[in-house]
């Protein structure tokens, strides 16, 4: 979820899933911060809903990288502002970023480079490496994962249960080489058009159901 700010984007959480989100970070690589809220099931494991806004406090990334899941792109802004908090995209995580990265140039696609990331929480330092496109764009319209490889322990592990799990995610536009190579269990790639993501969750608040 993209909000224009991050206190904008728990107020929206406290008032669509009914729960506040837990703690996040600082991300010094991109200038950003988050909040995060552990979404897992059995279908889903380790799965997470991240509220990301830029950090007013933080310098923005050396050029000419721009910013992660579009958040420079002043419609995108403009929207947030305007609208609120956003589903924008989805990160998916890859056993072998370099493997998946060359499957996903075969294949057309434009993934990015495989850039080192990390930041600093109280259990201790996260580190990952994540394909990123200079231009801070997503493909298929946000349906093409966002892939990371995690160096060491997963955040959700030592999340606590929200209350909130994530029951169905849905693509649409996202081409059946790219889902194949992907695996993405659990994921359902639907050939009509439409919006790219369609998430659906069980909330203290009933059934929620979120669009890119």
């Amino acid at each position: 979820m993209a909000a224009a700010t991050l206190e904008q984007g728990v107020a929206w959480c406290e008032a669509t899933l009914g729960v506040t989100p837990g703690p996040g970070g600082r991300h010094a690589l991109m200038g950003t911060h988050n909040r995060l809220l552990k979404i897992a099931t059995s279908v889903f494991p380790d799965a997470y809903l991240e509220i990301i806004a830029i950090d007013p406090a933080a310098p923005p990334p050396l050029p000419p990288r721009r910013r992660w899941f579009g958040l420079d792109e002043p419609a995108l802004q403009s929207r947030l502002r305007e609208a609120g908090p956003r589903l924008v995209h989805f990160v998916a995580r890859s056993p072998d970023l370099d493997a998946h990265r060359a499957a996903l140039i075969e294949a057309g696609q434009a993934p990015g480079d495989a850039v080192a990331a990390s930041r600093p929480t109280a259990a201790g330092l996260l580190s990952w490496r994540i394909l990123l496109r200079e231009d801070g764009g997503m493909g298929c319209a946000g349906a093409l994962p966002t892939l990371l490889q995690w160096q060491g322990a997963h955040p959700a592990q030592a999340m606590p249960d929200s209350g909130v799990i994530l029951q169905a995610l849905a693509l649409r536009g996202l081409p059946d080489r790219c889902s194949t190579l992907l695996g993405l269990p659990g994921v359902a790639t639907l050939a009509e058009a439409g919006v790219p993501i369609t998430a659906t969750f069980t909330t203290p608040q009933g059934e929620v159901v979120l669009r890119s």
